[in-house]
């Protein structure tokens, strides 16, 4: 099987989201998965799932959870740079068909990596697997590099109305 490079981008919710409903089709199709979440760090109601029920992802996570503003902290650019490190490692195993690079254009935006970085991940990808790259503010050159791009658009949100993330539904 060709495998393809997949962009979800956008300011609207559920990039993330799309990709965890992907984890789950290529699992129940016996793919084996990689995610590796940029700038996530936490317990989310996903990740307890996906590690208590799904030994065939494999799951990383390259941040404390903090959101970057300003100028990113020399702990979070390493690890940034060890979860790049990580993805590429995982690319070219050759134990996983499908490698998700989740909030990669958002750390790119925070200067945690570079697009050169993810055009490498891009260019030097093996033709059998499936990349997927999550996060809102993907540029048009790296779209331009995708197969397929999806961008998520925000119509109307309740966060406007100053509704905080609810557990099972937000986090």
């Amino acid at each position: 099987m060709k495998g393809y490079v997949q962009v979800y981008t956008g300011s609207g919710k559920c990039k993330t989201t799309a990709a965890l409903g992907l984890v789950v089709r290529a699992v129940g199709a016996g793919l084996r998965v990689y995610l590796g979440q940029f700038i996530k760090g936490g317990d989310y109601s996903e990740i307890r799932l996906l590690r208590a029920r799904f030994p065939e992802v494999t799951l990383e996570q390259y941040g404390d959870g903090d959101f970057v503003r300003g100028q990113p902290s020399p702990a979070a650019i390493a690890s940034a740079q060890h979860g790049l490190a990580a993805l590429n490692s995982a690319l070219h195993s050759g134990v996983y068909d499908v490698v998700i690079a989740d909030e990669a254009p958002v750390a790119v935006k925070a200067g945690l990596i570079t697009e050169a970085d993810l055009f490498a991940l891009i260019d030097r990808k093996p033709d059998a697997v499936e990349l997927v790259l999550t996060g809102r503010d993907a540029s048009p050159a790296l779209q331009a590099r995708a197969d397929l791009v999806t961008e998520m658009r925000c119509i109307k949100h309740y966060y406007d109305a100053g509704v905080q993330g609810r557990k099972g539904i937000e986090s």
